[in-house]
C-alpha cells in the first residue's frame, strides 16, 4: 500500500465477513457502544490513515481509535524499533515493583521502556513545574490517581463541569456529567459540585458570569462571606481543555482566566484531563497550552499508549504504599510505543503539521454549505461538526461509512474528526469529500 497513492476503495459494506465477524463477536462480549460492522483486519495493508478491513474493503480512518492511535497505522519509526527489538515474556511485568531495561546507559538505552517514557513526560510538562509521574493503564486509571493525590493533600470536594467525561471507573464516574447511562444507579463519591462549562461568549456571560459576591459560579460559591463551600475543602477542580465526549466545546478563554484567578486566590488544585485533548492533538503538546491556565496535574493515556498521571513532589503523597498498582508501569511494549510517540511529534515537527492541516480541515468544512450544520468547531485535528439532530448526525456517519471514510458521534449532535497528527494535505482532501459528499447524501 502506497500512503502518496492510495485512497478508500469499498464494495459492500459491511461485507459478509465483517458481518459474520461482529455476529461472532457478539455471543460473548457484553453490551457496549460499537459504532458500526468495521472490522480492521490487522494482518492486511494499512499505513497512515489508511486501513483494511476482513472484506477487503480500504477505508481512510479519520477516528485514529478515538486518538488511541495518534500515528495512524504502521509508522515507520514505531515500526522499525519495534521490530528489532527481540519480544520477551512476560511483556507486561509487576511494574510498580520491578524496573525493565531496554538497554544501556538508563539515560538513553537502545529500546525506550516505561523509565524513558516518564522522562519525556516529564520534559513535556517542564513549564508547569511537573517533576514527578505514575504510570498505569488506561485514562481512567490516569483519572482516578489524579483524584487520590489531590484529596491525599487534604479537601473531600470537587468540582467537575455540565458535559464533563473522566472515564468509567467509579470514582472518574462521579465526575461524568455527559451522559446520564455512564452514572446512572452507580454510587458516587460525595462532595462532587457540577457547574457550568462555557464554550462560547454567550455561555459564559449567561451560564458562568454571576451579579453575586465573586461573579462567576464557583466564585459565588466559594466567597469567604456569603459563600456556601469551605475553599480549604475543595480537593480539585477538573476539566476536559475540550470537552471529549461532550461535543467538542473548547474552553472559553475568559472562563479559563477565571478558573486561573481561583486557582491563586484560593489554592485550588486544577486536574486537566489531556486523555483526549493531549500529545499534540490540538496543535499544542496538551490542550491545556492553548489557556491561561496552570494545570496542576495533567492525566494523559489514549494516544500515550499508557495511563499517566503527572503532577509534582508536593502533590504527589511521600508514602511508597500510597499508590501502586501491579501492571501499572510494567507493559513493556506499550511505555515503548509510548515513548516512540513523543520522539515522532517532535523529531518530524508534527504539532506544525496539525495545526497546518487543522486549518485547511476547518477551512474547508467551513467555506462548504453542509445541510443541517449549525456549528463546525475544535482546535488542531480535534474537530466537530455539530448537526441540527441526532438522526442527520448518524445518517452522516453511516454515509460517510459506506463511502470508505471512519468517523465517530460526539455529544447528543455532533460529529468528531481526529486523523492522525501526520495527516498530510492530500489525505486531508480526500477525507473532506467523503465528508462533505456523505452530507449531501444524507440530507436527501
Amino acid at each position: 500500500m502506497d500512503r502518496d497513492t492510495v485512497e478508500p476503495q469499498v464494495g459492500t459494506i459491511p461485507g459478509a465477513r465483517a458481518k459474520r465477524w461482529a455476529e461472532y463477536h457478539h455471543r460473548y462480549a457484553a453490551p457496549s457502544t460499537y459504532v458500526y460492522e468495521f472490522v480492521w483486519n490487522t494482518q492486511a495493508d494499512a499505513v497512515g490513515p489508511f486501513c483494511t478491513d476482513v472484506d477487503g474493503n480500504v477505508l481512510l480512518d479519520f477516528t485514529s481509535h478515538v486518538a488511541a492511535a495518534p500515528l495512524g497505522y504502521n509508522n515507520p519509526v514505531v515500526r522499525e524499533k519495534l521490530e528489532a527489538f527481540d519480544l520477551v515474556d512476560p511483556l507486561k511485568i509487576a511494574g510498580q515493583d520491578f524496573y525493565a531495561s531496554g538497554g544501556w546507559p538508563p539515560e538513553e538505552p537502545e529500546f525506550p521502556s516505561p523509565t524513558q517514557l516518564q522522562d519525556r513526560l516529564i520534559a513535556a510538562t517542564d513549564h508547569y513545574d511537573m517533576d514527578r509521574v505514575f504510570l498505569s493503564n488506561s485514562g481512567a486509571e490516569a483519572v482516578e490517581n489524579a483524584i487520590k493525590i489531590c484529596y491525599a493533600s487534604g479537601g473531600h470536594r470537587a468540582f467537575t463541569f455540565d458535559g464533563a467525561f473522566h472515564g468509567r471507573t467509579l470514582g472518574a464516574l462521579s465526575l461524568n456529567r455527559s451522559k446520564a447511562v455512564h452514572r446512572t444507579g452507580y454510587p458516587e463519591i460525595p462532595g462532587v459540585v457540577s457547574v457550568p462549562y462555557p464554550s462560547t461568549r454567550e455561555g459564559y456571560e449567561t451560564d458562568w458570569l454571576t451579579d453575586g459576591p465573586g461573579g462567576n459560579v464557583v466564585a459565588d460559591k466559594l466567597h469567604p462571606e456569603r459563600g456556601v463551600i469551605d475553599p480549604d475543602e475543595v480537593a480539585f477542580l477538573i476539566l476536559e481543555p475540550i470537552q471529549g465526549e461532550g461535543g467538542y466545546r473548547v474552553a472559553h478563554p475568559e472562563f479559563a482566566r477565571d478558573l486561573e484567578a481561583l486557582r491563586e486566590r484560593y489554592d485550588l488544585k486544577i486536574v486537566a484531563d489531556e486523555i483526549q485533548t493531549g500529545l499534540g492533538r490540538t496543535g499544542e503538546l496538551w490542550g491545556v497550552d492553548h489557556l491561561e491556565l496552570t494545570p496542576d496535574v495533567i492525566t494523559s493515556a489514549k494516544g500515550l499508549r499508557v495511563g499517566a498521571t503527572i503532577s509534582r513532589s508536593d502533590v504527589f503523597p511521600a508514602e511508597t504504599g500510597r499508590i501502586s498498582s501491579t501492571w501499572g508501569a510494567g507493559d513493556v511494549i506499550a511505555a515503548m510505543q509510548g515513548a516512540l510517540t513523543i520522539d515522532v511529534i517532535h523529531e518530524e515537527n508534527l504539532l506544525e503539521n496539525v495545526r497546518e492541516r487543522g486549518e485547511q480541515l476547518r477551512s474547508r468544512l467551513e467555506r462548504a454549505e453542509i445541510p443541517g450544520a449549525i456549528d463546525v468547531r475544535g482546535r488542531g485535528l480535534m474537530l466537530a461538526i455539530e448537526f441540527d439532530t441526532k438522526a442527520r448526525r448518524e445518517a452522516v456517519v453511516e454515509a460517510a461509512f459506506e463511502r470508505g471514510l471512519l468517523t465517530l458521534g460526539c455529544g447528543y449532535k455532533s460529529l468528531r474528526l481526529l486523523p492522525p497528527l501526520d495527516v498530510t494535505e492530500r489525505e486531508i482532501d480526500l477525507g473532506a469529500e467523503l465528508l462533505l459528499e456523505a452530507t449531501s447524501v444524507a440530507s436527501t
